[in-house]
């Protein structure tokens, strides 16, 4: 199994509407290529965390670089690995824009960084410790607002 992470910035924000179908895309066909994985939106940048065969992920990742709403995607991590790190995830989902962002002690400076920051980009294991915050803190998934 492959998992790769990568950081992007959009080229226009992307308002809840936007997030909720791309999301609602991104899980219907993670389902059928066996991809699990979470995706982070923070001021007009993502980050993305992929897991699954490796032909699946690598395909996507080649889509994802092409698609004109993204520049400048950078692949931080690419690696195999035995399990998943989100395995029950279609695609699980945080707009770091929306809501409080919680005081947790000791990750303060993740949920303030530019997700595509040197901090980020040049330390993949703290990208990925990143990334697992999320999964061990379900109180951080949300979902935007349908109207």
């Amino acid at each position: 199994m492959l998992q790769l992470v990568y950081v992007s910035a959009a080229v226009k924000p992307f308002h809840d509407e936007e997030l909720l179908e791309l999301l609602r895309q991104a899980r219907s066909k993670n389902t059928g290529l066996g991809i699990t994985g979470m995706l982070l939106y923070k001021k007009k940048e993502f980050m993305q965390a992929l897991e699954g065969p490796e032909k699946e992920v690598t395909a996507l990742a080649d889509r994802i670089a092409q698609d004109p709403r993204h520049r400048d995607v950078r692949v931080i991590l690419k690696n195999t690995a035995r399990e998943r790190e989100f395995p029950d995830w279609t695609m699980g989902f945080r707009n770091l824009d929306n809501g409080e962002m919680l005081d947790v002690e000791g990750y303060s400076t993740f949920l303030t960084s530019p997700l595509r920051s040197h901090m980020f980009t040049d330390n993949p294991a703290l990208c990925r410790t990143f990334l697992l915050l999320f999964k061990t803190r379900p109180d951080f998934i949300t979902l935007p607002k349908t109207t």
